[in-house]
């Protein structure tokens, strides 16, 4: 079954999810951010059927998020490496990693990230670009920004 596309969308939400939106693909992301780079390697820690994982690795080179670089020459050999794009996604799967620790994981966080600098476990926080404070939903507006189209609208929480 063919999921809709939102190609046509403008929204950024819609875009990123044209990209990482497919199934298998979070946790291939998963284990890239992880370290993971071999197609072997993905399909054993994954379980995934080879076709499937070959045409979600296709997409994520297509689109910039992983490059392929050979690392074999016979036979020909690539591996899957982050590109900045891909490796931008860390904090969007930290962000959901959070979420489903709290929500989904009523036995405590399988893993925990822990800051190598000073040992501590970490939670990973939202913050202003401009005066540091942790950011709450309930203290950020949104407005048009230079992408949005002439007299497009946007919901607030009052209507």
């Amino acid at each position: 079954m063919r999921r809709t596309s939102f190609e046509d969308m403008n929204c950024s939400i819609a875009q990123s999810l044209e990209i990482v939106g497919e199934w298998w693909t979070p946790l291939i992301l998963r284990d890239a951010l992880m370290g993971v780079r071999r197609f072997e390697q993905f399909q054993s820690r994954l379980g995934i059927a080879r076709n499937v994982l070959a045409t979600r690795l296709q997409t994520l080179v297509e689109r910039g998020v992983l490059e392929e670089v050979p690392y074999s020459d016979r036979p020909v050999r690539h591996e899957y490496v982050l590109t900045e794009m891909g490796r931008e996604l860390w904090t969007v799967m930290t962000m959901l990693l959070q979420w489903g620790d709290r929500w989904l994981a009523p036995d405590g966080a399988p893993v925990e990230l822990v800051h190598d600098t000073c040992g501590e476990v970490v939670h990973a926080e939202l913050m202003c670009s401009g005066c540091g404070e942790a950011l709450q939903r309930s203290e950020v507006s949104l407005r048009h920004g230079p992408g949005a189209p002439d007299g497009g609208i946007l919901l607030t929480d009052d209507g």
